[in-house]
């Protein structure tokens, strides 16, 4: 018996075994399970009824709330990404001729590593509309504090930055490798024909650190379609629900509806739209990145 356990065969599996159990018990188990949900009508209390397709259809032809809310979360991952990718692809370059590189990685490193909620939280008390730390500031100046997160236009921007402070880190610090990769014989060679900074930047880092570019660009997307948590704490998907994402919504239908069997729809429709989104964006890596296009 030892001897069949301790077989090259075998061991694999057995150190294997909990990574799979737990992944059957979190994630294939619940999956399944809100994918039965999503062709019931179920209210978490009473006996789940089977609607069929009744969920889905309701939900992409006459929810117009869902509709909206794929338009505003497609607007927030847009605008995060638009705005979070240049400004870490600056700091990494910055960082990379930096003596203090270390350093530097560990500060935008640490917004990674906090609790989202702390740091939700945090934002919440600096941007608060009537006792937040900026309009304070502001007010000391003599200067009008505009209402962050209470104002349609003005709460989405202020949720969309403050999402791109979060991801900032992380990006620098995969761009950072990137830029690691590049060869310094390109910039020399660069210089030699006379190229200022700016020229190195857009005509040789830019060029080959296009996959990295790519990559970030893929994970970045997929984090910001899927993103519920900062919003509901900071805006609560208003006001006028301007910033009601996707995910909110669908947690708003479960838990305060309790409509689970709907919210288990939406879920699987905002899977199959993020894994779609997700298949172009690999196509194109496949492709070789950019380069190609």
């Amino acid at each position: 018996m030892g001897d069949w356990l301790s077989s090259k065969r075998v061991a694999p599996y057995i150190f294997l075994a909990p990574v799979f159990i737990f992944a059957l018990i979190f994630f294939v188990v619940p999956l399944g399970f809100a994918a039965g949900t999503s062709f019931t009508d179920w209210d978490a209390v009473s006996t789940p009824k089977w609607v069929g397709l009744h969920n889905y259809t309701y939900l992409l032809g006459r929810d117009r709330f869902f509709l909206a809310s794929i338009g505003i979360t497609f607007y927030f991952a847009a605008g995060s990404v638009i705005v979070g990718v240049p400004a870490a692809l600056v700091i990494a370059a910055m960082i990379s001729r930096s003596r203090y590189e270390a350093f530097w990685r560990t500060v935008y490193w640490l917004p990674m590593v906090t609790n989202i909620v702390a740091v939700a939280y945090i934002w919440w008390y600096i941007l608060n509309d009537t006792s937040g730390l900026l309009n304070r500031t502001l007010d000391l100046l003599g200067l009008p504090g505009p209402n962050w997160l209470t104002t349609p236009s003005m709460a989405m921007i202020s949720v969309i930055l403050v999402a791109s402070w979060m991801s900032v880190g992380q990006n620098v610090l995969v761009f950072l490798t990137g830029l690691n990769e590049i060869d310094e014989s390109y910039y020399e060679a660069a210089r030699l024909d006379g190229a200022n900074p700016a020229q190195l930047f857009w005509h040789v880092t830019i060029p080959l650190l296009r996959p990295t570019i790519l990559f970030v660009l893929i994970t970045s997307l997929i984090t910001a379609l899927s993103s519920f948590v900062l919003i509901l704490i900071l805006t609560e998907g208003g006001p006028a629900r301007s910033t009601m994402v996707t995910g909110l919504y669908l947690y708003d239908m479960a838990f305060t509806d309790l409509r689970l069997g709907r919210a288990s729809a939406a879920a699987y429709i905002l899977f199959a739209i993020i894994f779609a989104v997700s298949l172009v964006q690999l196509r194109l890596l496949r492709r070789g990145g950019l380069e190609s296009h």
